[in-house]
């Protein structure tokens, strides 16, 4: 104790303590609370909407590669996960014919008025062939078929210059229409609506042609959370998305190979995500990924780390009923 200490009275010295010690108290009991999962934790309740949404109901259809088809079970809500549809080549080393619908544009826009949607949502997770490769022709014709369409992805990649706009120009369409938010898209952390769904951008650790960041969705449709992981490797991150927005269904890369994660590092995403349901995609297509086998393997690797994650394997074309 100094001299300066010693001049305050004990009764003073002793007050202050106490004070002190309350307020490390309450700082201390704050700290653990944000260090705690669930419901103690900030980001507990999921920031991404609520808690983990129950009672949902999804169509989902798998068509090659790393793209799919999302609807309710009505089909007034459809979005789909990227845009390589007539050109998909990942349907031949299943040997499954393409669906006629999938084969050109113009039965494409036909078999979508078809559903009578009340609101299509095409998102886009980066600009590789695989994933884009008729993202273009298939909204002029969506838009030229009279079907409410928009889309969405990483906002620098939708209305920068040196972006995607003169390739909207180029086709015919106003990205400040097409695009949501006024053509402005999503950044990471951001929202886009459409219709009654619900995105949000979230990071893929991946390449873009145009130099913007690569990137995943977290979808709300049909009352449930879909994670669209677009391509990807495992990052640590996952965790936060998963503790975030809590996701119910996973749309997950497992390819391998050059470019993404493959099916045992796929299956950790999952857990770290925190899903209940997941569909391995994005394998198949050509020879620089894994083939058939990849969706059987992730099934395995899941049921090793996280058996109670539901997974369905599918082939192209094919679709399931997905619920919470």
């Amino acid at each position: 104790m100094t001299k300066e200490e010693r001049r305050i009275p004990r009764s003073m010295r002793q007050g202050r303590r106490r004070i002190l010690q309350g307020i490390l108290a309450v700082g201390g009991a704050a700290a653990l609370g944000g260090c705690a999962t669930g419901g103690g934790s900030p980001l507990g309740a999921g920031t991404g909407g609520s808690a983990r949404l129950s009672g949902g109901r999804v169509s989902v259809r798998w068509l090659g590669g790393g793209v799919v088809e999302l609807a309710t079970p009505d089909n007034k809500q459809m979005a789909y996960g990227d845009a390589w549809f007539w050109n998909n080549a990942g349907w031949s080393r299943f040997n499954v014919q393409k669906a006629p619908e999938y084969a050109s544009k113009e039965a494409f826009a036909q078999y979508v008025r078809g559903k009578n949607p009340e609101a299509v949502f095409m998102l886009l997770t980066h600009d590789h062939g695989d994933h884009m490769g008729d993202y273009f022709e298939a909204l002029k014709e969506l838009v030229d078929a009279g079907v409410p369409v928009m889309t969405a992805g990483q906002s620098d990649l939708m209305r920068a210059p040196n972006g995607l706009v003169p390739d909207f120009k180029k086709a015919g369409l106003d990205n400040a229409k097409i695009v949501v938010n006024g053509g402005s898209g999503i950044n990471f952390g951001g929202t886009g609506r459409y219709g009654a769904m619900t995105a949000r951008l979230v990071p893929a650790v991946h390449s873009n042609f145009h130099m913007f960041p690569a990137a995943g969705f977290i979808l709300e449709i049909g009352g449930m959370r879909v994670y669209i992981s677009g391509d990807t490797d495992l990052y640590g991150d996952m965790k936060l998305v998963g503790q975030r927005y809590q996701p119910n269904l996973a749309l997950i890369c497992v390819g391998g190979g050059p470019n993404t994660m493959d099916p045992a590092e796929a299956a950790v995403a999952c857990q770290w995500l925190g899903v209940q349901h997941a569909i391995p995609v994005h394998y198949a297509h050509n020879a620089a990924v894994l083939g058939v086998q990849a969706g059987e393997d992730f099934r395995k690797a899941m049921a090793q780390i996280a058996p109670a994650v539901q997974v369905t394997v599918m082939t192209p074309g094919e679709t399931r009923m997905i619920q919470t």
